[in-house]
């Protein structure tokens, strides 16, 4: 699992910079951002929150929602480094360690206890229910959303692997074509 887990904050990763990237190239005056906004700042706290809990440490949010919205900039700033983070952390688990259940409490005030594995699990899944939310609203309003879907990050990430090859690479391996006089 622990193999597992990395692939997927790798594709976490690469799933928000994709629609953190999509977003930038609206602008501010999309009717899209502020919701994006809104959705993406509510999964970035809810990370943030559950990698306190990873680490039993406390944190200072009362909420899963911001009082105040960031702008986007500065959004994009704290989800990136929060995946940064979060990759490094999973590849220092063991499968003890995943196992581990942990207890804390809910910013609602009610306890909580799940192993570190299902808590790795929610960031994971709740993560990509939200962009699937924005993906909608894009296309609610005329707006190619992000791809960013898995079998698309697997097929770029692991190219060989899934016999594909690079565009790139493809140019520079295939030989120029033989004329025949």
């Amino acid at each position: 699992m622990q193999d597992t887990l990395q692939r997927l904050f790798r594709y976490k990763a690469w799933a928000d910079d994709e629609l953190l990237t999509t977003l930038g190239r609206l602008g501010g005056e999309s009717p899209v951002t502020q919701l994006a906004i809104k959705a993406l700042s509510h999964t970035y706290v809810v990370d943030r929150i559950f990698a306190a809990h990873l680490r039993h440490k406390g944190h200072a949010y009362t909420s899963a929602n911001l009082a105040e919205l960031p702008t986007l900039k500065t959004l994009s700033a704290d989800i990136r480094a929060s995946d940064r983070e979060y990759m490094d952390y999973v590849s220092t688990l063991d499968r003890e360690q995943l196992a581990e259940s942990l207890d804390f409490t809910f910013t609602d005030g009610a306890p909580g206890r799940m192993s570190r594995e299902e808590m790795l699990m929610h960031v994971i899944t709740h993560g990509v229910g939200h962009r699937g939310q924005v993906s909608a609203v894009m296309l609610l309003n005329s707006i190619a959303p992000a791809n960013d879907g898995f079998t698309t990050w697997l097929h770029q990430a692991e190219a060989s692997a899934r016999r594909r090859v690079n565009p790139d690479q493809a140019a520079r391996s295939t030989p120029p074509p033989v004329t025949v006089p």
